[in-house]
């Protein structure tokens, strides 16, 4: 969502009211500052390719007709684990904050899967934790989460954060806001701090989120295996991963914050999304898929329709599942607050986002 920086007092703290009573609480930035000193510097480059990656692997024929949204993902569980609040010095000169969920499941010495869980507009790291439930799920299926906070458009206010994820959104896109070393920067310092395994390192996100997860799987494609997102869009013209990246994308067909088909959006920031179908079918031809998807409808779930593209490079899978009747809002966990569900919708209880995301990501690590 585009928040511009000029706005009155109220207005900001109506918006922060809309995205959650957390997204409004003060935040201490004295928490903890790390410096790492051997943690490398930003780098978005990327190795081109012409069409399609370069994966010598045979082609993969992930799906089927009888598409389970929870195989292998085990249902959520208490959080019991540690959770960290830090701030870090960016070799850009910036302040970020992160917050991290470690699970008690996770085993000494073994490698685990990362999880990067991306805010929407206007959200924050703490209300996305509270509304998506990855910490639970973390517990549950024993891998890390972290969820990073994306740009103020106040400073020293909380709340109101935007992803520059190319066309959108707001602040971080319009002062061209290098998110993706940021993420970069933040998988090398956390790879310092436990054993990550390189080949399960995820993103997830909602709305301005899953657009900057979009852009990850363009730019950071060499350590994004696969990403899972809600209600976004490709954010950047020119797309050109180094190694084929995954894609769940779930879309609500009542979402009109962000039409799955593009256009201007009922939300406040006005902003005239791109299309949700293009985007997958942009990964699905850079992955060499087939040209149609798959498509099934389960009688359990009428209004759940899943479109899976086969015959990918190695074993790369692309879907997209959309949901009748489902708005902008996370699926399947409440809304923070009734103000939430006034601005992007009340939640579809019958589609589990978070944990259909989870059972996709971890069936496609990184060859």
């Amino acid at each position: 969502m585009t928040v511009h920086s000029g706005a009155s007092t109220g207005f900001i703290f109506a918006l922060c009211v809309l995205v959650g009573v957390s997204a409004c609480t003060n935040t201490d930035e004295q928490d903890v500052i790390v410096q790492p000193n051997s943690v490398s510097s930003f780098s978005t480059a990327v190795t081109p390719i012409a069409t399609a990656p370069s994966d010598s692997s045979p082609p993969s024929t992930d799906g089927s007709a009888s598409y389970d949204p929870y195989a292998t993902a085990k249902p959520a569980a208490s959080a019991v684990g540690v959770v960290r609040d830090e701030w870090i010095d960016t070799p850009d000169g910036r302040r970020r904050h992160f917050r991290l969920y470690l699970p008690t499941t996770l085993r000494e010495g073994e490698a685990a899967p990362l999880l990067i869980a991306l805010h929407g507009g206007l959200g924050t790291s703490e209300q996305f934790a509270a509304n998506s439930g990855f910490d639970e799920l973390a517990e549950a299926n024993g891998f890390a989460v972290v969820y990073p906070d994306g740009i103020r458009a106040v400073p020293n206010r909380p709340g109101l954060q935007t992803w520059n994820g190319g066309y959108c959104c707001g602040p971080a896109a319009r002062q061209d806001v290098d998110d993706v070393g940021f993420v970069n920067f933040l998988i090398d310092l956390l790879s310092e701090r436990f054993a990550v395994d390189a080949t399960r390192i995820y993103a997830a996100g909602h709305s301005n989120g899953a657009i900057m997860a979009y852009r990850l799987a363009c730019e950071l494609s060499d350590r994004i295996a696969a990403i899972g997102v809600q209600a976004g869009s490709l954010g950047i013209d020119d797309c050109r991963p180094s190694k084929s990246v995954s894609v769940l994308h779930i879309h609500g067909l009542a979402d009109t914050n962000h039409p799955i088909d593009g256009g201007v959006g009922t939300g406040v920031s006005g902003v005239d999304f791109r299309s949700a179908r293009d985007a997958v079918r942009t990964f699905a031809e850079l992955a060499g898929c087939d040209d149609e998807p798959l498509i099934d409808v389960g009688p359990s779930k009428p209004d759940v329709e899943s479109s899976t593209w086969l015959n990918c490079f190695s074993d790369t899978a692309v879907r997209l599942i959309t949901v009748a009747g489902a708005s902008h809002a996370w699926m399947g966990h409440p809304a923070v607050s009734e103000a939430a569900a006034a601005l992007v919708g009340q939640p579809y209880e019958d589609f589990d986002s978070s944990r259909a995301i989870w059972s996709f990501l971890v069936q496609h690590p990184r060859d």
